[in-house]
């Protein structure tokens, strides 16, 4: 599949930068999309895979290996040898420099910080995500959302063949990927805190319940997860605070970025199993807020939910101009207003609030009320 939007913000961060940092997750196609605008560059290309011991000991010498190159160079895995980043400034501020970057990260940049501290002024960043709903077309949709969006889950033959590749995916992030970012905990011990964590998908996160589940403190519970937020397997929502005369909640909210990986956490391997299942509607839920965040191109700092200890709530909130909007997230076929959703429209002062149901219709329900299927939402942006 040829991901012609990413392939064009490529080319526009490389207008503007000497150096471009794709990051995303592992196996959501990083390699691919860079060996895709590989092929449409007009100059010599050369690779190197950080995790090819071949490739990492060529670049014991860094500038010796890089200073002589010409064209495209593709440095994949960049967080395994983040020390790599001053070199790169070096390369990179020579007057007579030609050279175009492309690295490859499996991190945030709030992970590899050197990259944004040593070449500040001299990096663009992109964020690429599994596939989502406009990329592989909304009639897939409820595919999408069982299997998730990582191409080799998403593209298996079968579901059990998409069960499987996850299953091994979540055994190596806790077997390798995480160890790798710091922490150092036995596998099983980690795996049963992720299990847990998919207990609170969709829910606000109370770390101190948490930390003593776990046998470690907050602060370490914590630092978890940054980390899996930092890696982008989970998403933890900022409370928004509006000036009201209402308690209200003051701890994130966490959702797991990719469905796949949530349903092979909670057990879940086909389509019966996720319809017969208690966290049916907290599945969809993630699934849509997923869509909806990326599709508007929503940064971290851009997006919130919002909960009062009375019970009024907006799932999320989008920041992005001087107005928010609103979005509530319902897994139903028959979308209503409630006394939360009016309470919300006059505590925030919202532009419009959005009820986002897994049908193809919309209509208003009431004054700055809308609801909508989350297929033409996703269709409406891409316009």
């Amino acid at each position: 599949m040829e991901r012609r939007a990413y392939l064009e913000q490529i080319r526009k961060q490389f207008a503007v930068h000497p150096v471009v940092a794709l990051l995303g997750p592992r196996q959501c196609g990083k390699t691919t999309l860079a060996r895709m605008f590989a092929d449409q560059f007009s100059g010599p290309t050369t690779c190197f895979d950080l995790e090819d011991p071949g490739d990492l000991a060529a670049l014991t010498a860094p500038l010796l290996a890089l200073q002589e190159l010409q064209g495209l160079v593709i440095i994949d895995e960049i967080q395994r040898l983040p020390d790599l980043f001053p070199v790169l400034r070096v390369l990179v501020d020579r007057p007579d420099n030609q050279l175009r970057l492309l690295v490859l990260g499996s991190a945030s940049r709030d992970l590899i910080r050197q990259s944004s501290e040593t070449l500040a002024g001299r990096i663009g960043h992109i964020e690429l995500t599994p596939f989502l709903l406009d990329e592989v077309g909304t009639a897939t949709g409820e595919a999408l959302w069982l299997r998730g969006g990582f191409p080799k889950s998403f593209l298996a033959e079968s579901e059990a063949a998409s069960h499987l590749w996850r299953k091994d995916y979540v055994t190596t992030f806790l077997e390798r990927d995480l160890p790798q970012l710091g922490i150092n905990v036995p596998p099983a011990t980690l795996r049963r805190f992720w299990m847990m964590l998919a207990h609170y998908h969709g829910q606000v996160v109370n770390f101190s319940e948490l930390a003593r589940s776990f046998g470690v403190a907050d602060t370490t519970v914590r630092r978890y997860l940054d980390i899996l937020a930092g890696t982008f397997m989970v998403r933890l929502l900022t409370p928004w605070h509006a000036n009201v005369a209402k308690r209200q909640v003051k701890s994130p909210k966490l959702y797991f970025r990719d469905s796949g990986i949530f349903h092979t956490l909670m057990g879940i391997s086909d389509r019966d199993a996720l319809y017969r299942h208690p966290k049916l509607g907290a599945s969809w839920e993630g699934f849509a807020l997923e869509q909806i965040v990326r599709t508007h191109a929503a940064a971290q700092e851009e997006t919130y939910y919002w909960a009062t200890h009375g019970g009024a709530e907006v799932d999320l909130l989008l920041v992005q101009g001087s107005e928010p909007i609103g979005y509530e997230i319902k897994f139903t076929d028959r979308p209503r207003t409630s006394r939360s959703t009016h309470i919300a429209i006059e505590s925030l002062q919202l532009r419009e609030l959005r009820i986002v149901h897994p049908g193809e219709k919309s209509f208003p329900l009431a004054e700055r009320i809308r609801a909508i299927g989350l297929r033409e939402l996703v269709r409406e942006q891409a316009c």
